[in-house]
C-alpha cells in the first residue's frame, strides 16, 4: 500500500531496550477533501530513510499494516495495529511517465522567428 501527502512531522530516532531496537515516526498529511494525519513508523535500518526529507515536502510512502494480539495480566485479549513504512520517495507534481525523459523548460528552445533565410531549405532530404 502507499500513502501520498505532505510531511507534517519527522520524529527523532528512538532506541529501546538493550538489543538496540530503533524506531522513528513520520506524520504525513493527505491531500483530500478531509485531510488525514497518518503516523507511520520506520524501524531498525529503515529509520535512516527519513534523513533526507524535510517538513513540508510532498512524499509517497510505501507501507505495511501490522496487527498483533496481547493478553493483559487479567486475561483480557487486546488488539493493536501499526503502520510500518519500508520505502519513501519524493512525490513531484506532474512527474514524467516511466521511461520518458524530462521535457526542458520553454526558455531552452529558440523562437522560430529567429531563423535566418539562408538556413531555410525546402527539400526534406
Amino acid at each position: 500500500m502507499e500513502i501520498e501527502g505532505k510531511v507534517k512531522l519527522i520524529g527523532e530516532t528512538q532506541s529501546f531496550g538493550s538489543n538496540g531496537f530503533r524506531k522513528r515516526e513520520l506524520v504525513v498529511t493527505t491531500d483530500e477533501q478531509y485531510p488525514q494525519h497518518i503516523m507511520v513508523e520506520f524501524v531498525q535500518d529503515k529509520c535512516d530513510l527519513l534523513n533526507t526529507y524535510a517538513v513540508g515536502q510532498d512524499v509517497k510512502v510505501s507501507i505495511n499494516l501490522r496487527g498483533r494480539e496481547w493478553t493483559n495480566p487479567q486475561g483480557q485479549v487486546k488488539y493493536f495495529n501499526s503502520i510500518q513504512g519500508w520505502r519513501i520517495e519524493g512525490a513531484s507534481q506532474g512527474a514524467p511517465a516511466a521511461g520518458m525523459p524530462p521535457v526542458p523548460p520553454m526558455e531552452a528552445f529558440e523562437p522560430a522567428d529567429n531563423l535566418n533565410e539562408e538556413d531555410h531549405d525546402d527539400l526534406p532530404f
